[in-house]
């Protein structure tokens, strides 16, 4: 993840070829993200990812909102045999029985929690004292001891697919780590909102 200067802006190069990649680099990755019913979607959007190329995740991302009642979990979490029939049939979102299972499921252990007084903003944070880290900019991972603790966590909760690779890249995503490349605009910026 080298940088490339383009519109006379440095930014992360996976970002520069596309311009809805632009726009996700620009407006939403690596921003803290602290509401809870976001941070599992986004959760479950990088479940879907797994094996693929997120901008075919980022592209179908309204149908996703879509087709899972925006969302939400209270009304993912009951959604039946139907239901799953109908998102297996919808061309819009990434048809794999056992992603569509593992989110309604999802959100049946986020409202579990949720009812038990436990904010799942507060679990997804408690990780890291609720402060995002920062990463050097220069070294590039795709897992990482933290992502495989949070990955242990949410397995032994019930969640499904959420391996360390997959956690990490939520956690970039949601700015629980900060892994713009050490010259890209939004990093600075990010820093300089924590300052």
């Amino acid at each position: 993840m080298k940088m490339t200067t383009g519109e006379q802006i440095d930014r992360c190069t996976w970002s520069v070829n596309d311009p809805l990649m632009r726009h996700y680099h620009d407006t939403e990755w690596g921003i803290p993200i602290r509401d809870s019913q976001l941070l599992w979607e986004m959760l479950m959007l990088e479940g879907f990812q797994a094996g693929l190329a997120w901008i075919i995740v980022l592209r179908k991302r309204e149908a996703f909102r879509k087709a899972f009642a925006g969302f939400d979990p209270a009304r993912v979490a009951i959604f039946d045999e139907q239901d799953v029939l109908r998102l297996m049939a919808d061309s819009g979102i990434i048809r794999a029985k056992a992603k569509i299972e593992a989110t309604i499921r999802g959100a049946q252990i986020y409202c579990d929690m949720e009812s038990r007084g436990e904010s799942f903003s507060d679990f997804c944070w408690s990780f890291t004292d609720g402060e995002p880290i920062q990463g050097d900019g220069k070294t590039w991972v795709t897992n990482s001891p933290l992502s495989t603790k949070i990955s242990k966590e949410l397995k032994r909760r019930g969640f499904k697919f959420v391996g360390p690779t997959i956690v990490y890249a939520w956690m970039q995503a949601v700015g629980i780590v900060n892994d713009h490349a050490a010259d890209c605009y939004r990093r600075k910026q990010l820093i300089q909102k924590l300052g």
